[in-house]
């Protein structure tokens, strides 16, 4: 009996983050533990769940709620340590006198829409074992009317809204990172009609737009957005210097390393900054982070290694990567949205914010997936560009019966400043912000 391997899990996860609609936590958590993936598919909500069966561990979480794990060695066996961020897992082995098994490419992240199960057996652990539980249907409506597939879409996201409103944002205000453009002007409309219809009054709600050094096209497109709607008196205007952006700050929040995602929350970031200065005790904001992922709205011709046949034939690349069956999954940060989510969960978490972004949940993506997309573009590119405004548009004005006006795409981080000032802040070449992240735990 000497020889017998102890484990010990220490979970530093905060179930009152979840918000989980139709049970309790503890009832999720069951289901989890269970390794039955219809019951998990059956939590509605945003959620991050961790079960201890004795040394069987499962976890499991959605787009919107992150979970990293390190597995340490004791002399008495494994010890897992499960945390929302790297650097708590570090902190807690630094109090442990364990830093010196750390790394942080040796921290795993739980890819989003899959049961992770862990056997803590001893020396050596055993790789992870993923169960999906989210596997939406591809390619399950007509492509012969959009308007109806558009409705549909809209609606779902509406109804998250509304639960989100009723259920967790139900007091004070709420407001929205507001570019203007497809995503976070259909978030705006929505929310607007959402609480009317529950009887709340909509000056609840604001929609911040940021402008730095009094520049980008993103204050202008915002302000004829809300213009055309005569809505404009819901605009508030978060004004920054471009000096007070720091993507090496950033970098220790979010915890990662690539260039896109490190602009945007770069951006992210300061727009936050500027509105907790102006207002402390504000909590609620709603993020249109996921609807480029949910209808393939992403330049194709910018990334070598896709096509449009990968984009459209692989079940939820841009959720979430290639898979986890696959070369290029990283088990540090996972892939695709799952990896990218933290450019804004961790922006307004640092700051004391509650962030929600309806696009990322399983019921809205559900929908999207089984938007036939290749028999309504026949492989053209431009069509499915051009097919997101159409079914967002057509969406809302089905929905709200307002005409929402339409921009061309630009992505957040360019939007909020000129190109010129953008291009002189920030590196190009991703190794400098590998580097730079790295430098965090030398």
């Amino acid at each position: 009996m000497n020889n017998k391997y102890i484990s010990k899990v220490v979970d530093f996860t905060d179930p009152k983050k979840n918000t989980i609609y139709n049970m309790t936590h503890e009832e999720a958590v069951e289901a989890v533990r269970s390794g039955n993936v219809e019951a998990v598919r059956k939590i509605d909500g945003q959620f991050s769940l961790v079960s201890v069966d004795g040394k069987t561990i499962r976890m499991a979480r959605s787009i919107g709620r992150p979970i990293r794990y390190f597995i340490a060695k004791r002399p008495g066996g494994p010890e897992l340590v499960v945390a929302e961020r790297i650097d708590i897992i570090f902190d807690y082995l630094k109090k442990e006198g364990l830093d010196h098994q750390f790394h942080p490419s040796y921290t795993r992240m739980v890819p989003a829409h899959y049961i992770t199960k862990i056997e803590l057996l001893g020396c050596p652990d055993p790789n992870p074992q993923y169960e999906r539980f989210f596997k939406p249907e591809r390619n399950k409506y007509s492509p012969d009317d959009t308007p109806i597939l558009g409705e549909l879409y809209i609606r779902t996201l509406y109804e998250e809204i509304k639960k989100w409103l009723r259920f967790r944002a139900n007091t004070g205000p709420v407001g929205i990172t507001f570019s203007a453009g497809v995503d976070s002007g259909a978030l705006f409309l929505l929310t607007y009609k959402a609480l009317r219809e529950l009887g709340e009054s909509p000056s609840r709600l604001k929609a911040f737009t940021l402008s730095i050094d009094g520049g980008g096209e993103d204050l202008a497109q915002a302000k004829k957005f809300l213009d055309d709607l005569n809505l404009g008196f819901f605009l508030e205007v978060i004004e920054a210097d471009y000096s007070t952006l720091d993507w090496k700050k950033t970098i220790r929040v979010v915890e990662d390393y690539k260039p896109l995602d490190i602009q945007s929350a770069t951006m992210n970031l300061a727009l936050l900054q500027g509105i907790r200065s102006r207002y402390p005790d504000w909590k609620f904001m709603i993020d249109g982070d996921g609807g480029n992922e949910n209808l393939k709205d992403y330049p194709i011709e910018e990334n070598p290694e896709l096509t449009i046949r990968s984009v459209l034939n692989n079940l939820m690349l841009y959720h979430e990567g290639w898979g986890v069956d696959s070369i290029k999954h990283s088990l540090t940060y996972s892939g695709g949205l799952s990896r990218g989510f933290m450019r804004t969960y961790t922006t307004g978490e640092s700051l004391g914010f509650e962030s929600f972004s309806p696009y990322t949940l399983p019921n809205v993506i559900e929908v999207s997936e089984g938007i036939p997309f290749t028999d309504i573009t026949n492989w053209d590119h431009i069509k499915l560009y051009e097919l997101k405004g159409q079914i967002v548009s057509d969406g809302v004005k089905a929905v709200t019966g307002l005409t929402m006006p339409i921009f061309p795409k630009r992505r957040f981080q360019h939007g909020a400043a000129s190109a010129k000032a953008f291009r002189n802040h920030f590196p190009e070449k991703e190794i400098v912000y590998r580097k730079e992240f790295l430098s965090s735990y030398e």
